[in-house]
């Protein structure tokens, strides 16, 4: 049974690229597991105490409550651009109260994908990478066979291990870069989902207040 480092060395010169590939990628999923976890994204809790405070008409208060959760929780900062900027009684707007909302949730779901990308072309590079070493080995085992005056396995097994172990390690790192992307987005696509709904629901409120006070 090889060790890892064995592996390495069996792998040649394309097993070093690929190292870097599974560093950046375990370096970037934990830092964005560990971004999205920090910045809570339920939104439940959030969405009734605002809902009651807008219910209450005090919409100062829905602000100083948000204001002090801005930093720990992507959701008030949505919440709080919303009723900051909608306005009210006479002033109120249900098309600004949509765009400061809209403008708000962009900015921070981009926050939140900040990273994606990079998975994505690591899931890309990584098997292609692999490839190519796995191209550089068969390579290496048909030279060993032209150069052999009496072909045996022996001879050409060190180019099918680079063959096969850079295949398997870029197969690897991108099924690892490819599954964290999508759980990523799944959680953010959630997010997004659920924002739209709540902020949706807060705005008609707040239209039907305007109206009656009309």
């Amino acid at each position: 049974m090889f060790s890892v480092l064995e592996l390495f060395k069996l792998g040649g010169a394309f097993m070093w690229p690929l190292l870097l590939f599974s560093v950046a990628t375990v370096a970037i999923s934990l830092e964005r597991a560990i971004y999205l976890f920090y910045h809570n994204l339920v939104i439940d809790d959030l969405e009734i105490q605002v809902t009651e405070f807008v219910e209450k008409r005090d919409y100062k208060g829905a602000c100083e409550y948000l204001s002090g959760l801005t930093d720990k929780r992507m959701g008030a900062r949505v919440f709080l651009a919303l009723v900051k900027n909608s306005g009210t009684g006479a002033s109120f707007s249900e098309h600004r109260a949509e765009k400061s909302a809209e403008t708000e949730a962009l900015n921070c779901i981009n926050s939140l994908e900040n990273g994606f990308n990079f998975l994505t072309a690591l899931g890309s590079l990584s098997p292609l990478t692999g490839f190519l070493g796995t191209v550089s080995g068969m390579i290496g085992a048909f030279r060993s066979i032209a150069e052999a005056t009496e072909v045996n396995a022996q001879i050409v097994a060190n180019g099918i291990y680079e063959a096969l172990i850079t295949t398997v390690f870029g197969l690897i790192i991108a099924i690892i870069a490819m599954i964290a992307h999508s759980v990523f987005s799944h959680i953010v696509d959630k997010f997004s989902s659920r924002m739209e709904g709540a902020c949706s629901g807060i705005i008609a409120k707040l239209a039907i207040q305007n109206e009656n006070k009309s």
